[in-house]
């Protein structure tokens, strides 16, 4: 069987999907799986063993594309996520199996059911996305975490951006698309803290994030322990550039997915919305969990919040107290409230 897993979203949401891949080769020998994503994080999926092909779209594409996407010997499709123009453009180009859930008004463009609110946050997304196997009847295993795959030549081109550098090497990405952050200023702070005590900082994101943390923090040649890598790396840059850190900090973002799938430690901050909860967005992999001490929230209503600072609560200290205790012992995923 041609199985397509449609996740045309963000990196973490791609990576978690990574699992359905993997429990397919094994509960189908012989099934070819594919991806279907978008173009920016399509690279993420290069050579990975469970990804025989990989397509692209952008959910804004004209309708022919996006039925032509679903053609080509597509046996049955899996929608992790229910995108109704491209369940649509799959039930338009005869896809005999559509797998998707069964909660929506336009479920009816799929003929494989799964009844389960993802919106009750009882289980880990990557467990989730598993459980949509049941369409194909199969029946789910225990999910083991992504793992990423990187050639020498990429890990080689990763260490030689820290090669000015002093250890233990940390990233830090201040950005991030669906979580709330951490104020810049005070990711500057940590910067200059950890040069401060002898580590390596690599900074990473996107051209926009560096124009952001440009207007805190001033211009730092690579002598003084940091390098700027902030929109000048591709996604597969990005990877190797992580494989050879001891450390990543972020928000709760794609990078520390990233990092959990290539065994990398993570000091992770997480808002404290009922959509970002950890039971279902945490990174697979070793390290710490930040939260604030503050109570749970349905949505983010602003400066109105009694608990508006909740993420300004971790102070650049516990921070950097988490970024050693990672770096030098770590062990399992730690959540910790401050």
């Amino acid at each position: 069987m041609n199985v397509l897993i449609v996740r045309p979203d963000g990196i973490g949401d791609v990576l978690l999907s990574l699992p359905v891949a993997t429990q397919l080769k094994r509960l189908m020998p012989g099934v070819t799986v594919g991806f279907l994503t978008s173009p920016t994080v399509a690279s993420l999926l290069d050579r990975h063993p469970d990804v025989d092909y990989v397509r692209t779209i952008r959910l804004t594409d004209p309708f022919k594309e996006l039925r032509l996407a679903f053609s080509r010997g597509i046996e049955a499709a899996i929608f992790l996520k229910p995108f109704r123009r491209l369940m649509w453009a799959a039930w338009a180009a005869g896809v005999p199996i559509r797998v998707a859930t069964g909660y929506r008004w336009y479920s009816v463009l799929a003929n494989r059911y799964i009844y389960e609110h993802r919106s009750e946050f009882s289980k880990h997304e990557s467990e989730y996305n598993v459980e949509m196997l049941k369409g194909l009847g199969l029946r789910p295993q225990p999910v083991t975490p992504p793992v990423l795959t990187l050639t020498e030549d990429e890990r080689a081109g990763g260490a030689s951006r820290w090669s000015v550098l002093p250890s233990p090497r940390v990233v830090v990405h201040p950005g991030g698309v669906s979580a709330r952050r951490w104020k810049l200023e005070h990711y500057r702070d940590l910067v200059m803290a950890l040069t401060d005590n002898g580590y390596g900082v690599a900074l990473t994101g996107s051209d926009q994030e560096r124009a952001a943390f440009g207007g805190v923090a001033p211009e730092m040649p690579p002598s003084s322990g940091i390098v700027d890598l902030m929109g000048k790396l591709s996604l597969r840059e990005l990877m190797s550039v992580i494989a050879n850190a001891h450390v990543v900090v972020c928000g709760a973002t794609g990078p520390a997915h990233l990092a959990a799938a290539l065994g990398i430690p993570t000091v992770t901050l997480f808002d404290p919305r009922r959509n970002n909860l950890p039971v279902r967005w945490k990174p697979l992999g070793t390290g710490v969990l930040l939260r604030p001490d503050v109570p749970t929230c349905e949505k983010c209503i602003g400066e109105v919040c009694p608990h508006w600072d909740c993420l300004d609560r971790f102070t650049v200290a516990k921070v950097m107290s988490a970024i050693a205790r990672v770096s030098e012992l770590p062990s399992a995923l730690t959540v910790l409230h401050m």
